[in-house]
């Protein structure tokens, strides 16, 4: 594989642990070089131990005494009559053995076996019945599930603990409750908000059923919750522009390649504008994708001007009577007004050639940063008019109450959830569904 790819990744790895963006790649070549040295001098450690290992083989060796030639007859001629002898033995065991093992066998068989009505005849049909059935694969909702489990597992867990603690839904209870919500990553307004409307209802509420408590709770959530429109923008007229933005490291490469292959596996012809030309092997990487997914990919070189990739994107697009056209952008830290006002002229750039686009303005949002992925989504909507969210990463956090902080709090839709690595586990987000997987075991 393409060594400036590897590259990319490990730099966008280690941007993501913590590193500053414009030192990622300098501090993945150290890593490499680092790595490679350790591993010459493990194997230079181990071929020193071989050695060693031989010399002594070849000492012990040369140890030991040397028989002459009238011992040696006589150890041969010793040895020689052992093996006589325990050749006898053993066949004579054998016979026994063979002996026992057919009357047992003529016994059984004279006790056991059926009696054979008919023969059956050779290639006659096997019954359907009687056929292993096929394993069904998991359906969508199992994959949610299973997508949610850590955010199932610091909530639901930690509620039925509380529950079984307290002999009543009193004030304590709730603070506590508020604690657990507030750890999920719910945000402190939407914590109090759905903490607020629990109290309002505790009439509706049995201890002694504990699953009322989660219906209820559940019910809030939903209500809080904003999904996207099931279906995506359709233009009067040119192609479907969807414009990706968001920060290094969330995923945002990988979300445009699985969404052009999804679009792809629709019989829809697709582009994607490689705009991340900040970035070293963005462009690569899109490719990638773009071979993946029968997607033409339009580039410029590296540290050229993003809004002049957008401009040829949608000639391209335009011209190739291509059904959708998904545009990256350069990873930048929403704190960084220049970048933010560059975003502003790439939108601007693409209205021009192609009048209503972009049709759609996705975020891409990590969900393991939390509250970050939330201020994030703050800044970007006000300063390129953000439609939706695709929240990657559900899957690796137990902070999944993040989709209904951003949700409820900047009246943005959830338009695409990952909860895996494979293309199908990129799915619409689906308020209903989130809400059953999330309480699924109560």
């Amino acid at each position: 594989m393409n060594f400036e790819l590897w590259l990319n990744k490990l730099s966008d790895f280690l941007v993501g642990a913590g590193i500053p963006a414009e030192n990622g790649p300098m501090a993945a070549l150290g890593l490499i070089f680092l790595s490679v040295t350790l591993l010459s001098l493990l194997i230079v450690i181990l071929l020193l131990r071989r050695n060693y290992r031989s010399k002594d083989v070849q000492t012990e060796i040369s140890a030991e005494p040397v028989l002459t030639e009238a011992e040696v007859e006589a150890e041969v001629e010793t040895e020689t009559e052992t093996e006589t002898e325990t050749e006898t033995e053993t066949e004579t065991e054998t016979e026994t053995i063979d002996e026992v093992v057919e009357e047992q066998e003529t016994s059984s068989l004279e006790e056991e076996a059926p009696p054979v009505e008919k023969e059956e005849a050779i290639g006659e049909e096997i019954p359907a019945a009687t056929l292993p059935a096929e394993e069904e694969p998991d359906s969508l909702f199992q994959r949610m599930r299973q997508g949610l489990a850590k955010t199932r597992s610091s909530l639901v867990d930690r509620m039925d603990s509380l529950m079984g603690s307290h002999a009543s839904l009193d004030g304590e209870f709730l603070e506590e409750l508020e604690e657990i919500l507030i750890t999920a990553d719910f945000g402190m307004q939407t914590t109090q908000e759905l903490v607020q409307a629990l109290t309002g209802r505790l009439k509706e509420i049995d201890h002694s059923e504990p699953g009322q408590l989660y219906t209820v709770l559940g019910e809030e959530i939903r209500a809080r919750l904003k999904a996207g429109e099931p279906d995506w923008p359709n233009p009067d007229s040119g192609p479907l522009v969807i414009m990706v933005v968001g920060v290094n490291g969330v995923g945002k490469t990988t979300t445009i390649g699985k969404l052009a292959k999804q679009f792809a596996d629709q019989g829809k012809k697709v582009v994607l504008g490689a705009g991340d030309t900040f970035r070293a092997a963005a462009a690569e990487q899109l490719e990638v994708w773009g071979e993946r997914a029968g997607a033409e990919v339009v580039r410029h070189a590296e540290g050229s001007d993003p809004a002049a990739v957008a401009f040829d994107s949608a000639k391209a697009a335009v011209a190739r009577n291509a059904d959708v056209l998904i545009l990256d952008t350069a990873g930048r830290l929403h704190t960084k007004v220049n970048l933010m006002e560059e975003l502003k002229k790439i939108r601007r750039v693409v209205d021009r050639e192609i009048p209503g686009a972009p049709h759609e303005t996705l975020l891409v949002l990590d969900a393991t940063t939390g509250q970050n992925a939330l201020i994030q989504a703050r800044t970007f909507q006000e300063t390129v008019e953000v439609s939706g969210i695709a929240l990657t990463k559900l899957d690796g956090t137990a902070k999944g109450g993040i989709v209904v902080a951003i949700s409820s709090q900047l009246d943005l839709p959830v338009r695409l959830i990952g909860i895996g690595e494979g293309v199908a586990d990129l799915r619409p987000f689906d308020a209903d569904e989130f809400v059953a997987a999330l309480f699924a075991n109560n």
